[in-house]
């Protein structure tokens, strides 16, 4: 075809299409309309051939239009290059009509395909008629058919959209399509796009026993300093208003706070409160206050719940200001450079000043934990880093330079003389290679296990005694998941106990008891205060063992007498390199886990419950090793909340088979499409109500199961999370419903590193 001829022809079509289109559209409006759109017409096409320009405005016509199709070719082949020739265009054609870019106005830098003329159509006042010349400006066959115009523009608009997908790296997406996201869109997404996370897991690891090569860290945050109350709030002696120093007024702010708890009714708390608080007082307040019972701390307490209060009804505007001062102290104190990666630190404030807790009975329950001021704090880092500066007018204890241990700072804690620490956050490399190790020991005593396990069951006959209660104590760590236990200071600590301190007192012997031969009974405190209680059939000649080792014994002596901690350890590790008693429970928590999860999942299940599946399987290994807790205070008003759901949920389906019953009959009266259709629409509607149904169901199950058991414990720190993440790979199961989001980051090299086929 020439350039003329194709020139003609262009015209031609452009002339009928646009004609045939006011023949439709202004059919019944009077000539003096026909003649103003015409005009517009003429004025629309003049625009197309100016909006068609490339390079050169002098060019011909039908130039333009070869260029068009040729340009269209091109962009197949060169993306980048067309896009950049519509950006001259459309810089040509702003300066020529002296308008500004209509793209600019929704944040687009270059046009978007297809739509070169439909952004230009200003002079169109008809909605429907854009719309119409859009169709046509993309359709390249020119033929005119007037009768097969609709049909045709829905395939064109089809094409377009497939090849608009295609070149989506070209074209920018549309920000006015949702008014939510906008150009906010961006920004969000921005925002939500992770950095690139360290695969540490992929490096080689350290061989001469150091930690890293380069650290650097902002020291601590302390605690803020103490606020004196306001004159109006008063503390009472003996019914009388009495003004105290500000030390003294600070720990009974202290007490104040726990007015209403539990703790302050103990006399094992007031007894150690009122001794330290007394060594705040000075000379005189001494004198004066000589009995805690005639103290009055009401209007303190009253003081704080108000503030309390207060805090809980801030504006959104205050809460805002206070998480952007906490995000810019965790910006500049919560991350530390360590071998030239930025990682995040745990804990980095130092806990505030106040009174001891404790677990159980602790009896130091009540004792003032005093402020941590810089001159305690030992920091950690490198000799070429820029170091902590502490506050204006202090100094640090000291400066290490250890690439030996893991900490960044650490102090001694006043009340037990125990060392605390800052240490990095357990999605770190140091801590991810640390559970990585802690569960590489436990699979190699899979290896093992059996020989040693033969080998106790052999020691249960020795001549010595020392030997005979080694290998009982190791067969309860080993089957009940027992930890060791170490020697205390009597009074320093609460009296908890494992498996080598037990005493008479903690287990009775049942030669048969509820049809079980040679059953322990065992009933003591264990890590936290926390009590264990189980009834458990041993073997025969264990439950020999123990009668042999009670005997002429009073309930205070040892049951283990010839075996401590020490000497349990050390025989553990000449059976194997690394092995503990913490092995051994890491690796039973382990393979229950494996075993149970094999037993429970079925194939036919939905997700919520294989969710269920996998609960029952953690609940497995916290309940052998005892991680109970408290049923939670809201436990009875969620559980009525819960079942609330469920009823209205059950009315609901009801409502909803009435309904599809009903529909079911009408369709077989009319045996019309749209019966059938809403039979359909009804069917969905009860199938979607049951998931729901089973999904609340199952929680509620699950809640009621997990009343007074804590399956986190051991899902964190005894579970190789390998176990779980092949379980959610093979069932398809979201690793989120697993693990949250904290979790994901702790475990980032289990999920990179485990596929389904992972076996413990």
């Amino acid at each position: 075809m020439s350039g003329d001829h194709g020139h003609k022809d262009s015209q031609s079509d452009c002339g009928y299409r646009l004609n045939d289109s006011h023949k439709h559209k202004d059919k019944h409006k009077d000539k003096e309309r026909k003649h103003k759109d015409h005009k517009k017409d003429k004025e629309r096409e003049k625009s197309k051939c100016t909006n068609s320009e490339y390079k050169d405005f002098s060019e011909k016509k039908h130039k333009d239009k070869v260029k068009h199709k040729d340009g269209s070719l091109e962009r197949h082949k060169d993306k980048h290059k067309d896009k950049e020739k519509r950006r001259e265009e459309k810089i040509k054609f702003s300066s020529v009509d002296g308008k500004p870019k209509k793209e600019k106005e929704n944040g687009f830098a270059s046009p978007p395909r297809f739509k070169s003329e439909a952004e230009n159509d200003d002079f169109y006042h008809s909605p429907k008629h854009e719309k119409s010349l859009k169709r046509e400006r993309d359709d390249e066959d020119y033929d005119f058919k007037p009768k097969k115009i609709k049909i045709e523009n829905e395939k064109k608009a089809k094409k377009r959209k497939q090849e608009e997908d295609e070149e989506e790296d070209i074209k920018p997406k549309k920000k006015t399509k949702d008014k939510k996201g906008g150009e906010g869109d961006g920004k969000k997404k921005a925002k939500k796009e992770p950095e690139e996370k360290w695969k540490w897991w992929e490096e080689e690891r350290y061989t001469d026993g150091s930690k890293w090569r380069f650290l650097e860290h902002k020291g601590p945050v302390f605690a803020p300093p103490y606020e004196p109350l306001p004159s109006k709030v008063k503390f009472y002696y003996d019914g009388k208003p009495m003004k105290l120093s500000a030390p003294a007024e600070e720990v009974a702010t202290f007490f104040a706070k726990m007015l209403d708890h539990e703790y302050t009714t103990k006399d094992i708390f007031r007894k150690n409160f009122f001794k330290d608080w007394r060594k705040e007082m000075t000379s005189e307040e001494k004198s004066k206050i000589t009995d805690l019972n005639k103290c009055d701390f009401t209007e303190m307490s009253d003081y704080f719940k108000v503030q309390s209060e207060a805090r809980k009804q801030m504006s959104k505007e205050e809460k805002q200001k206070i998480k952007e001062e906490n995000e810019r102290i965790l910006q500049e104190y919560g991350f530390c450079v360590m071998d030239n990666h930025r990682e995040r630190i745990g804990n980095f404030r130092i806990e505030p000043p106040g009174l001891f807790r404790g677990r159980g009975d602790h009896p130091k329950m009540g004792m003032l934990k005093r402020r941590i001021r810089p001159e305690d704090i030992i920091i950690n880092c490198s000799k070429d880093s820029k170091h902590p500066k502490p506050p204006p007018g202090t100094k640090w204890k000291e400066v290490r330079h250890d690439n030996k241990v893991t900490w960044l700072v650490s102090w001694t804690e006043n009340i037990q003389g125990s060392i605390k620490y800052i240490m990095l956050n357990p999605s770190s490399r140091i801590k991810g290679e640390k559970d990585w190790q802690k569960y590489e020991t436990a699979r190699r005593l899979k290896k093992c296990v059996d020989r040693l396990r033969s080998q106790y069951r052999d020691d249960w006959k020795s001549k010595e005694m020392r030997i005979r209660q080694r290998a009982v104590a190791l067969y309860f760590i080993d089957k009940l998941a027992l930890r060791a236990g170490n020697e205390k200071e009597e009074g320093e600590t609460a009296d908890t106990v494992g498996c080598c301190s037990l005493r008479v007192e903690h287990i009775k012997l049942y030669p048969e008891i509820d049809g079980q031969e040679f059953v322990v009974e065992f009933d003591f405190l264990g890590k936290d205060s926390i009590r264990y209680y189980n009834k458990i059939p041993v073997e025969k000649r264990v439950f020999k063992n123990l009668q042999l080792f009670l005997e002429n014994k009073q309930p205070e002596d040892d049951l283990f007498d010839r075996l401590n901690t020490s000497i349990l350890n050390k025989h553990l590790q000449e059976l194997m390199d690394g092995l503990t008693a913490k092995v051994f429970r890491t690796y039973n928590a382990s393979i229950t886990l494996q075993q149970q999860l094999k037993e429970l999942t079925s194939p036919e299940e939905n997700i919520p419950a294989k969710i269920l599946s996998y609960n029952r399987a953690n609940r497995a290994v916290a309940i052998l090793c005892n991680h109970q807790r408290a049923p939670p205070k809201t436990f009875e008003k969620s559980m009525q909340n819960l079942q609330t759901k469920i009823d209205a949920k059950k009315d609901q389906l009801s409502d909803a088979r009435r309904e599809l019953k009903s529909a079911k009959a009408d369709a077989k009266v009319r045996k019309d499409e749209k019966t059938k259709k809403a039979v359909e629409t009804k069917k969905k509607a009860v199938q979607r109500i049951e998931e729901q149904l089973m999904k609340l169901e199952v929680q509620a199950t699950d809640r009621e199961e997990n009343k007074q058991i804590a399956l986190g414990t051991s899902k964190l720190n005894y579970l190789d999370p390998r176990i779980s993440v092949a379980w959610c790979k093979k069932w398809n199961v979201p690793i989120e419903k697993i693990y949250n989001k904290t979790q994901r980051e702790k475990f980032a090299w289990a999920i990179d590193m485990a596929d389904e086929d992972f076996e413990f």
